[in-house]
């Protein structure tokens, strides 16, 4: 199964594999038009019904497959009017070819006409809601019309996620959906087809660009408040998470940490509020005070960059777990307590292969190794209940269920400190979007973000570089 939005995704994955939208689509219709010759022979009349978006598109590529059948499309709208240019190329091409084609510019004149099969190819599975005209009415038509009714990924008017209908919706007595079967047509009094349209598996296996839709639809938190608990032994750990949750989206960055080095840390960005305690370093007890702020403002936290290994240290990073109800990234120091504590927090946890191992996840003997474990990485989440991004040369995500792997970034990223902008890009984007999803995006745009620096950094690259980069790689402003 997969949801509409996880198509979206996929679809824009498979396009920067090298696989477009274009291509996807002569297989889309290609797999509508052999739906169509299953259920009527050559010779048959098909009226293929569509609307103006990339939906239709399949459906101007499927009259192309059908010459031996009577065949007539129907645009529900100007033809200027065609969203995509793939679905624009393809209805030019049935112009050209001579196909009969008409454009419906007033619902209240559409007629359906006498035929045997109905291709409805009106709207897809990204669209929700009651139908507008001109398709409420065609949909009318067409649940009027004696014809077999072929719907082209999702009858319209349908909810693909979740079968319900608002209101008028084509009833559809085939359905040819792609790639995988969508949740909402388990519902349907149809038959469904899954046809697989060439879509890579490595679409749905590696972050990609499509993973960052989300964060360009502009969902983001009204207060994306960010908590970083570090420093100690270190400054520029805290310093670098902190930054790099502002460039991902965060409004606000706090540092919490040893008065000591608290005007160190604050020296590194006039952006940073750095909020001092008493002592060199960590220790139990400011621990009921930062988890009281942490919950009062409901921060996301990032516990670890920069703390040490004091045993002090580690109990308090155990207790701050043990009290700690709401959202965290676990880098660093921190991480080796993760798995003896009980915490209802919800956690991403960001291990390199040998923190991983210290864990008590597998033992990875290089760092080039780390995806051909990742069906173990995946059981060492479940079984630790919580997100885990095991970094590498090719990055990890598990949430125990779902397993991804990032190939985004250079060799230039072995320098220290890139865990640490991760962190803090996981925390900024966690504040809007749940742990899984904010791991893997904050993983791709990390890697990506060195990406497009290689050519002026190469090796040379800093940690505090990637922090200009970050927006470029998460909002998609790279020209990529």
């Amino acid at each position: 199964m997969i949801s509409s939005e996880r198509m979206a995704q996929v679809d824009a994955n498979a396009a920067a594999l090298g696989v477009p939208r274009k291509q996807l689509m002569e297989s889309s219709g290609n797999a509508v038009a052999r739906e169509v010759r299953a259920v009527a022979d050559p010779g048959a009349r098909v009226a293929v019904v569509t609307g103006r978006g990339n939906n239709g598109g399949d459906g101007f590529v499927a009259v192309r497959f059908l010459d031996d059948y009577d065949t007539s499309v129907h645009l529900l709208g100007r033809e200027e009017t065609i969203a995509t240019d793939i679905a624009r190329e393809n209805w030019a091409a049935l112009r050209r070819g001579d196909y009969a084609t008409e454009t419906v510019t007033d619902s209240r004149a559409f007629e359906l006409p006498e035929c045997d099969v109905v291709v409805d190819a009106m709207l897809g599975t990204g669209v929700t809601g009651a139908l507008r005209e001109p398709e409420a009415t065609a949909a009318e038509r067409i649940n009027e019309s004696d014809a077999t009714v072929v719907a082209v990924d999702v009858p319209s008017g349908v909810d693909a996620n979740t079968g319900d209908a608002d209101g008028t919706a084509v009833e559809a007595d085939r359905v040819v959906t792609f790639h995988d079967r969508k949740p909402g047509l388990d519902s349907l009094d149809a038959e469904v087809a899954v046809a697989d349209i060439g879509v890579p598996a490595a679409a749905e296996r590696f972050v990609g660009p499509g993973d960052m839709l989300p964060v360009r639809q502009g969902s983001g938190a009204d207060d994306a408040r960010v908590y970083v608990v570090g420093g100690g032994p270190y400054t520029g750990a805290p310093a670098l998470a902190a930054q790099a949750a502002l460039r991902a989206g965060a409004n606000l960055s706090f540092v919490a940490a040893p008065g000591p080095v608290a005007p160190q840390i604050q020296g590194y960005a006039e952006d940073l509020i750095v909020q001092s305690y008493e002592g060199e370093r960590l220790d139990p007890e400011q621990v009921p005070d930062l988890v009281d702020t942490a919950e009062s403002y409901d921060d996301v936290v990032v516990l670890g960059p920069g703390l040490g290994n004091a045993d002090e240290t580690l109990e308090a990073a155990e207790r701050f777990l043990a009290e700690f109800s709401g959202r965290a990234v676990v880098d660093a120091d921190a991480l080796p307590v993760v798995p003896e504590v009980e915490t209802d927090a919800t956690l991403v946890c960001t291990p390199n292969r040998k923190e991983l191992a210290k864990m008590g996840g597998p033992e990875v003997e290089s760092a080039d190794a780390l995806a051909d474990r990742a069906d173990e990485i995946e059981a060492f989440a479940a079984e630790l209940g919580h997100v885990v991004v095991a970094k590498a040369e090719d990055d990890v995500i598990s949430d125990g269920e779902r397993t991804r792997v990032s190939k985004a970034g250079t060799s230039g990223m072995t320098v220290g400190g890139t865990g640490d902008t991760l962190a803090g890009a996981t925390a900024g984007l966690f504040a809007a979007h749940d742990a899984f999803e904010s791991a893997c995006m904050a993983t791709y745009a990390n890697g990506r973000a060195a990406e497009l620096l290689d050519e002026e950094r190469h090796d040379g690259l800093l940690a505090s570089d990637l922090l200009d980069a970050l927006p470029r790689a998460i909002w998609g402003d790279d020209d990529a």
